[in-house]
């Protein structure tokens, strides 16, 4: 497994991380047992980066990665966790305010409940599930969270950006108000390379990759029946309903071609375009198995991306907002 420094945290943190979203129970059913088996096969992996939020499960992600915890008795595993706000602004709204999302006692009340559930006297990492550019205007969420920090609830800050607007994050990263910043970065989501990554360097801004597969496209193992086969309410289902799902097959067939001869699968040039860039920290994988775990820690590696590829791929850049 191979480590990348943490932004400016002084962190060390695997390249690829643990998300636990579906160990939450929205992706369909699980059995925590076999959840908890998995993460404890990842951390003796090397993987020492988890990624979880309350909303993932109603807080039963954290539940299940603190239990982990408890059983792990290994080197330091660092948890990041998300609070939702208030209330989610709409996905078509394009400069909602923050006043009223984050107010103090909400955080407290959020701290205090992520500090149950997931076990433990002071929260690694705390991202803000929804960032808004007003925020930066608006600093109340800001005073509170230091506050948190100073009381030794809370070590590190950080948000999570919108679906699909990594540009939001631009100024947040110039300022380096926050120690990281996640973002959608895949092989259909290419802009973060643009302007985000630039900014962040400066400021020694750590950034988490979620979505690398394309909440399961990019793994290359969809069929034209595989939308039948998932849970109906599922996140999968909702996510990929109507035609989203036929065309993001065909543009997934398009990709498979151009990186055949690089790679044996799409799953690995995914990852791996993911890791191409050296301002992301840790890229967030859902894994529910052992297999999913193995097969993720083999991408670790330090082999370069192929250039060749890499300018190949931007043509397939695909910006689209399904999570509405």
């Amino acid at each position: 497994m191979q480590y990348r420094s943490f932004g400016r945290t002084g962190w060390d943190v695997s390249e690829i991380s643990f998300g636990a979203w579906q160990i939450g129970g929205q992706w369909g059913q699980v059995d925590d047992e076999e959840s908890i088996e998995t993460l404890l096969a990842a951390y003796a992996q090397g993987i020492n980066f988890v990624d979880t939020a309350e909303f993932y499960g109603a807080g039963h992600s954290e539940e299940v990665i603190g239990e982990s915890l408890r059983r792990w008795d290994g080197k330091r595993i660092y948890v990041a966790t998300k609070i939702q706000p208030t209330r989610w602004p709409d996905a078509d709204e394009n400069n909602p305010q923050m006043r009223g999302r984050y107010p103090d006692w909400y955080l407290r009340n959020g701290v205090e409940r992520a500090l149950t559930r997931l076990g433990v006297e002071r929260l690694d990492l705390l991202q803000l599930h929804c960032w808004v550019t007003d925020g930066l205007n608006t600093l109340d969420w800001l005073e509170t969270l230091n506050a948190l920090r100073l009381e030794g609830k809370v070590d590190k800050i950080g948000v999570s950006i919108r679906d699909y607007r990594p540009d939001e994050g631009v100024d947040l990263a110039n300022l380096g108000l926050v120690d990281s910043i996640q973002v959608i970065f895949n092989l259909f989501e290419q802009r973060p390379v643009t302007t985000l990554f630039p900014a962040g360097a400066r400021t020694k801004t750590a950034f988490i990759d979620r979505v690398a597969f394309d909440s399961g496209s990019l793994s290359g193992q969809w069929t034209p029946s595989t939308y039948d086969s998932w849970e109906v309410g599922s996140q999968q289902h909702e996510m990929f309903r109507g035609e989203r799902f036929t065309e993001t097959l065909e543009r997934v067939e398009a990709l498979k071609a151009i990186c055949a001869p690089y790679y044996s699968t799409l799953a690995e040039a995914a990852m791996r375009y993911a890791l191409s860039s050296p301002e992301v920290s840790t890229v967030i994988a859902g894994m529910s198995t052992r297999r999913n775990v193995e097969r993720n820690a083999a991408y670790s590696d330090g082999q370069p991306f192929p250039t060749a590829l890499l300018d190949q791929l931007t043509e397939h850049n695909w910006p689209r907002n399904y999570y509405k």
